[in-house]
């Protein structure tokens, strides 16, 4: 049976299982959106800025572990998604991007609103198409989604050009999918589990070092038992945020930069370093030729060109992060005591933790604290980026994957908000916060109308201290506090702002109305805006500076 190829990508987000999808119509993409005019299975979610959309489906992704969608018109539209896109290629997020584009015969011509969106993103997506025969569309549509989240999962754009959309064809929709140059590996190779594992038994001093890989790979479970088994302590990154209990007295928190003294100390004296799905990026590392220079590294990732990229491995594996823990599980005996390793890891929490200098101003570390404890724990939190972002990873304790959602590679502001409303729609059943600073929040302010449409009851807690939080953080350590175009002079009142959207808005100006505010906010049905006026210079710290080694940390008052 024929049908138009607009008609193809619905019947194949169908068939995919693609209830939501994020998007902003356009001129090019008309035909496609009047396909979806009579498709009521699939959701539309209308964004205010492209850009929105692609956070959106991001958070979506984040938060389900589904496939992100997201769709936009040629040109300014299809460039406007760019920053979502890379976002989610740094993160490893599996999106498929639709973009419309100018008919083929017009492709190459400067027509109106026509960009070569397949060049533009060819070096942050892990694929992209450009459609021109719509009897290559359920093909393309069908490795588009097995592309995107099989392996170590990415955004693939597909470019429909308009002529594309309208065009019929009788192609059926794939069943199956093989690309002969494409073909994950799954397993570990047992040769070096054998060697994994032998090390493991060797080692005093043992470290996991655990990343986003285990988050997308659905391998919590296996990393608390591998851990546990063995009894060796478990540090993540950022991205790693929750795939490990923080409450679990084997967690050593997050390490890197803004992390635990104690993490980095451990990564500093360890003597065999277990990474699991984590990339090794200079965030974490800090000074390369320093980075746990005593120890031998067992990396597991199911990427291959991430193996000894940053780092040299002395042993390598290959996989799928939960496959490959339930081989070492099999292979490694029973852990040993080493009394003495984690001795000296329970000094350095005691002499080391967490902490921040308590006053009559209103503290950042205190807001975060007070939704953990009011959210019992149980929130999704998304993050915008820069000082908010760090004291929402540092101070909310994260125990179940999918509850830390924030742009960690490629440092987007404007994410987190987006991001938070995407979460919402995938998990409606759950409490969403997006943390954020004053300034991040204002690059996708619109999307209050997003929220405010679909009836979205995320929660935005604003850390405002008037200023650009982390580049004013630098200028203060590293640049004798000469602050060059850091003060957010100007800014609305976000209390107004929450006004003209007919939303609530709530200032806090003390600790003791943190609480009370918290708990209106979460008694409302709809969003919220939290305008949390904290102290103005406060700093994220630990600090490792930018260069340093991991335990050359800036003492603050940390």
């Amino acid at each position: 049976m024929k049908r138009s190829g607009s008609r193809v990508v619905t019947e194949a987000l169908s068939k995919e299982g693609v209830k939501i999808i994020f998007g902003y119509p356009g001129g090019a993409v008309i035909p496609l959106y009047d396909v979806l005019y009579e498709t009521p299975e699939i959701k539309h979610i209308l964004t205010r800025h492209e850009q929105a959309a692609a956070h959106a489906a991001d958070g979506y992704a984040r938060a389900t572990g589904e496939v992100g969608v997201c769709i936009a018109t040629s040109g300014p539209g299809a460039t406007n998604l760019v920053t979502g896109i890379a976002t989610a290629y740094m993160d490893s997020i599996p999106l498929v991007v639709l973009t419309g584009q100018v008919p083929t015969s017009m492709i190459g011509n400067d027509a109106f609103q026509e960009a070569n969106i397949t060049g533009i993103t060819y070096s942050i997506t892990k694929h992209n198409y450009l459609v021109k025969d719509v009897d290559e569309l359920p093909g393309v549509l069908k490795e588009a989604f097995y592309i995107a989240r099989t392996a170590r999962p990415g955004p693939v754009l597909i470019d429909l050009p308009r002529n594309v959309q309208t065009g019929e064809t009788s192609v059926p929709y794939p069943e199956e999918v093989q690309i002969r140059s494409y073909n994950p590996n799954y397993k570990g190779n047992p040769k070096q589990i054998r060697r994994a594992a032998e090390a493991i038994d060797k080692s005093e001093s043992p470290v996991i070092y655990a990343g986003g890989g285990v988050i997308s790979s659905g391998a919590s479970s296996e990393l608390a038992e591998f851990a546990h088994r063995i009894n060796i302590p478990v540090t993540t990154t950022l991205m790693g945020l929750g795939s490990f209990p923080e409450d679990d007295p084997l967690s050593l928190k997050m390490l890197g930069m803004h992390g635990t003294r104690y993490a980095n100390y451990a990564v500093s004296d360890t003597d065999l370093l277990i990474a699991v799905g984590a990339r090794f990026d200079d965030r974490i590392t800090g000074k390369i030729s320093e980075f746990a220079s005593h120890a031998k590294i067992i990396h597991i990732d199911i990427d291959p060109t991430a193996i000894s990229k940053n780092v040299r491995v002395d042993i390598p594996i290959v996989g799928d992060a939960k496959n490959i823990l339930s081989q070492l599980l099999s292979a490694a005996r029973k852990g040993k005591k080493r009394e003495s390793w984690h001795g000296k890891i329970q000094e350095w929490k005691k002499k080391y933790p967490l902490k921040y200098e308590l006053g009559e101003d209103l503290k950042p570390q205190y807001v975060v604290e007070m939704i953990y404890k009011m959210t019992k724990g149980e929130a999704i939190i998304t993050t915008e980026v820069g000082q908010n972002q760090m004291w929402a990873a540092q101070f909310y304790q994260y125990t179940k994957p999918r509850t830390f959602i924030s742009s960690g590679g490629l440092g987007t502001m404007g994410y987190g908000f987006p991001a938070s409303i995407g979460a919402q729609i995938g998990r409606p059943e759950k409490i969403v916060f997006d943390i954020a600073g004053d300034g991040s929040f204002q690059m996708n302010i619109q999307e209050l109308a997003t929220a405010v449409n679909y009836k979205v009851p995320v929660k935005i807690a604003i850390l405002n201290n008037g200023y650009l939080g982390m580049v004013r953080q630098w200028q203060q350590l590293f640049y004798e506090s000469r602050y060059s175009q850091v003060n957010l002079e100007g800014h609305p009142d976000f209390v107004k702002v929450a006004q003209a959207y007919e939303i609530e808005g709530i200032r806090v100006t003390k600790p003791e109305q943190v609480e009370p505010a918290l708990k209106k906010a979460l008694n409302i049905a709809g969003p919220v805006i939290l305008d949390f006026r904290v102290s103005r210079e406060e700093n994220v710290f630990p600090m490792v500076p930018a260069g340093a080694a991991l335990n050359q940390i800036i003492e603050g008052l940390a």
